[in-house]
């Protein structure tokens, strides 16, 4: 399959390790990849402020540069959950538009997409998943804790994650707990993101992980910012970049 691969801004800018695992997972899958590099961002942090107009404006450039896409895949739930369920709202595309649907997050892709669970990759630590809210909620990666007891399925990060060779995967309580980041929410309520952050890691590093991983590099380095001005908790590493490990795990990126 031709895949576009759409860096979100962030990730191009804090975190490239993660787009460039993400191409070698890719391609590791059999995708032929394409990026273009005059992409931007996609407008989800001015829509989340409620800058309508410029939300919508960078919402109809993204379109144009890949409505033609067979298939477009980012290293991030939130961005995917931003341009799958937020451009008709600004006019961008009419609801269930084929443009806004083809664009899948990573893990979302592989198994749900190409039916893909075995990588070939390997990563001997003990791991924690750290739930998207917009991944969970709004891209169904998962089930919510919220809709009370009954059959639960395993999300594709969960399912990718089980059949990485030598890698153990913990669960935390309340799993599904927001982290705190929330884009803006960080900024305008920074002591109450930081307490979530604070309680997030803790319960990561109760339940005996080495590394937490996730689908969104913002929550993550929301995180690793706590993990390092506190000094306690799990390091930080994306999806991608466990996929596309072999031996050990990377010193850069994410963490």
């Amino acid at each position: 399959m031709d895949v576009a691969l759409f860096v979100p801004c962030y990730v191009d800018q804090l975190a490239p390790d993660v787009a460039w695992a993400t191409l070698r997972v890719l391609e590791r899958a059999g995708c032929r990849v394409h990026y273009d590099p005059d992409q931007t961002c996609c407008g989800q942090p001015f829509l989340n402020l409620g800058k309508r107009q410029e939300a919508r404006r960078l919402a109809e450039l993204q379109l144009r540069r890949f409505g033609e896409a067979e298939a477009v895949v980012a290293p991030s739930a939130s961005c995917v959950a931003t341009v799958r369920h937020r451009y008709a709202e600004l006019g961008a595309g009419a609801r269930g538009d084929a443009r806004t649907q083809r664009t899948f997050e990573l893990g979302e892709f592989l198994v749900r997409k190409l039916g893909k669970v075995a990588l070939g990759a390997r990563f001997p630590y003990r791991v924690a998943v750290l739930q998207s809210c917009h991944g969970l909620r709004e891209l169904g990666l998962g089930t919510p804790s919220e809709r009370g007891p009954g059959p639960t399925e395993a999300s594709p990060t969960e399912l990718l994650l089980g059949a990485v060779e030598d890698l153990t995967l913990v669960a935390a309580e309340r799993p599904d707990e927001c982290c705190g980041f929330g884009g803006a929410f960080s900024m305008t309520h920074p002591t109450l993101s930081g307490r979530m952050g604070r309680a997030r890691l803790r319960a990561f590093a109760d339940a005996g992980a080495e590394y937490v991983t996730g689908t969104d590099v913002s929550c993550l380095l929301h995180l690793d910012g706590i993990r390092r001005r506190e000094g306690f908790g799990p390091r930080v590493i994306h999806l991608a970049e466990i996929l596309a490990n072999g031996a050990s795990p990377p010193e850069a990126g994410a963490g």
